[in-house]
């Protein structure tokens, strides 16, 4: 069932247009993936789902109600992340957090203090002693102490070392098995592979693929570091990219899916080395769209 339903989605800010045309949809219990570079559209269409910016032309429907229209209403049932959060200086950590989960009409008090365990949180400091990601975390804390049926983060793990971007990635297949959807932004692959069932991919305001993650292998490429006894000839095979010698060995990019018959060709030379690292979300633009970029270059888009 379809929470979330963004129809021919226009943006404009004077001349300038940072939505063009998008179309996406969260189901009921998905974890949906928005992903592009930075200055693609990402924050730009939040704001427009959260009903803070109206859309130039087009439909969001969340809950079946209208973005802009109902606002308060959808907003008893959503939470929001943002990648940048501002707090009240003045007030600790934990009354943000208890202001936060009072205004959604919750009062958990277990689940809040079993997240603030969990993030390692100290809800007793005031705001403006919190570095960025103590801030992240009292954002993240509010909302996943909230009974919400729609969680919209929008890069909610910029600030966040690795085991509480780990802790994070936990709270949200939690939330996933309780039948939540979750519409997750981030330019960050890695983060995406691991937690979403489907993924919209934008750029400069358009949404150029979707589909689930296995739909658009297509797109990613492991990038390969080897080091073989007997030399070792990759020009003839298929889906290798970027060959080039290096001190360290032989280093060059598979398309993902060729990765099995990349390894095979190898181990016949006798691999001393085998060094293999996923690709990065702006890489992956950057070699797919330098060719569209050209045909319709529409300047930076707004938000993230």
């Amino acid at each position: 069932m379809s929470l979330l339903q963004v129809t021919n989605l226009t943006k404009k800010f004077g001349k300038f247009t940072a939505l063009d045309g998008v179309n996406l949809e969260v189901n009921s219990g998905e974890i949906f993936g928005f992903i592009g570079p930075n200055g693609a559209g990402k924050s730009t269409t939040i704001r427009v789902l959260l009903g803070i910016l109206k859309a130039t032309e087009g439909e969001v429907k969340i809950f079946g109600k209208d973005a802009w229209n109902d606002a308060v209403e959808i907003h008893k049932r959503v939470a929001y992340v943002p990648g940048d959060v501002n707090l009240w200086p003045n007030l600790t950590g934990g009354e943000v957090i208890d202001l936060f989960v009072k205004l959604r009409g919750g009062n958990n008090k277990s689940k809040r203090e079993e997240l603030i365990k969990k993030f390692d949180l100290d809800p007793t400091k005031k705001c403006r002693t919190y570095s960025k990601g103590n801030r992240q975390k009292v954002a993240l804390i509010a909302a996943f102490s909230s009974d919400a049926d729609l969680y919209i983060l929008d890069e909610p793990t910029s600030g966040l070392d690795p085991l509480m971007e780990k802790i994070f990635q936990e709270c949200v297949i939690e939330v996933k098995k309780e039948g939540k959807s979750v519409l997750l932004s981030s330019h960050i692959l890695s983060e995406v592979e691991k937690l979403c069932d489907r993924v919209g991919i934008i750029r400069e305001g358009r949404i150029i693929e979707s589909g689930s993650l296995t739909e658009l292998r297509h797109l990613t490429r492991t990038q390969m570091l080897v080091q073989t006894k007997e030399p070792v000839n990759l020009k003839e095979l298929k889906g290798i990219h970027e060959i080039e010698e290096t001190e360290q060995g032989l280093s060059f990019q598979v398309d993902t899916e060729e990765l099995d018959n990349a390894i095979k060709h190898i181990s016949q030379f006798g691999v001393l080395k085998l060094e293999s690292s996923p690709p990065t979300l702006e890489d992956l633009f950057m070699r797919h769209y330098e060719g569209t970029e050209k045909a319709h270059d529409t300047g930076v888009g707004g938000g993230k």
